[in-house]
């Protein structure tokens, strides 16, 4: 069927695009700041012009057609280019007054906030940042209740899914960008009997542990690896703060499993030393997560430069001393 293009209302591609990301109709009518009704007739309007039937419903929602998914990525690639190339100073740094809600562990704010607090001082005297911590290991439901407009930390199970369904063609709400790759690594204090020496798979599960938990339960990813090779270790206490684990091993005989990049910002690091983990552990991938219908907003998308510039400049002089302290 041929399509007039002189007299297509871009918006339905709008309301189009909205739809495929949330899969349902009335969270893209909210999205849009449109009603229901609006939704589906502009809907209709679009399905006269391409003579497809776009969506039909399923369950609480409703899923694309064939077409409906081969013309999407290219809808959505067009949109955010005619976006940036209509608005292009639709957010001026030096006189915005935005707050940014942020939610992230303490340790990856003592890497990323000092960086993105100098850029704000240079470039955005005005705009006001507010850091939340971090209680899961998914954030999307608090994104989806819009409490902050964006979670930085160590999501390993979220970006998975996430790059599972884009690939099934299902709807991908959240968007995320990586920040910076780590390591965790076994820290335990100075003077530590098993300082000495290179740490054993039976020295580690020996010993007695503290575990970093935002839930509070007793059982972190390092336990799942541990699981996987028969194997467990004994935890005796948990907390919510990676300072807080510092500072308790720094005094005790306890282990602990922090990022390896975390040690030397803890204030402490004189105090504590790291050995490799005896076993295999995947990197720490940092990413930033966010709802994408804030990712269209000019001021979103300056917060999420000034965090990739703040983790490029921590880590530009973090990654120059890879050598394990003695």
């Amino acid at each position: 069927m041929d399509v007039n293009f002189r007299t297509l209302d871009l918006n339905l591609l709008r309301v189009f695009d909205e739809v495929m990301a949330e899969r349902n109709l009335t969270r893209a009518a909210r999205n849009l700041s449109l009603t229901q009704p609006a939704v589906s007739n502009a809907l209709r309007r679009l399905r006269e012009v391409l003579g497809d039937e776009l969506v039909r419903r399923a369950g609480p929602g409703v899923e694309p057609t064939p077409r409906a998914q081969a013309m999407w990525p290219v809808v959505r690639d067009a949109l955010r280019q005619l976006q940036h190339t209509l608005a292009p100073s639709g957010f001026n740094p030096d006189v915005a007054d935005t707050t940014f809600l942020l939610s992230m562990a303490d340790a990856t704010a003592a890497e990323l906030v000092p960086g993105l607090v100098q850029i704000v001082e240079e470039e955005a005297p005005a705009i006001s940042l507010r850091v939340l911590p971090l209680t899961t290991r998914d954030p999307r439901p608090m994104l989806e209740r819009e409490e902050v407009d964006m979670a930085i930390g160590y999501f390993p199970a979220v970006v998975a899914s996430l790059a599972a369904r884009g690939q099934s063609d299902a709807a991908v709400p959240f968007e995320t960008q990586r920040l910076y790759v780590g390591e965790y690594v076994c820290v335990m204090r100075k003077g530590h009997p098993l300082e000495s020496k290179a740490l054993t798979l039976d020295e580690f599960c020996a010993a007695r542990h503290l575990l970093v938990s935002f839930s509070g339960r007793p059982y972190g990813f390092i336990d799942q690896t541990l699981g996987a090779l028969g194997r467990e270790r004994r935890i005796v206490i948990t907390v919510n703060q990676f300072f807080t684990a510092g500072r308790v091993v720094a005094n005790s005989d306890l282990l602990t499993v922090l990022p390896r990049h975390f040690v030397k910002v803890t204030g402490i690091d004189e105090q504590l030393v790291f050995r490799t983990l005896p076993f295999a552990q995947p990197l720490v991938h940092v990413d930033a997560i966010w709802h994408r219908r804030a990712q269209h907003g000019h001021a979103h998308e300056w917060l999420r430069q000034a965090l990739v510039r703040s983790a490029a400049s921590a880590f530009s002089t973090t990654d120059a001393d890879r050598d394990e302290p003695g």
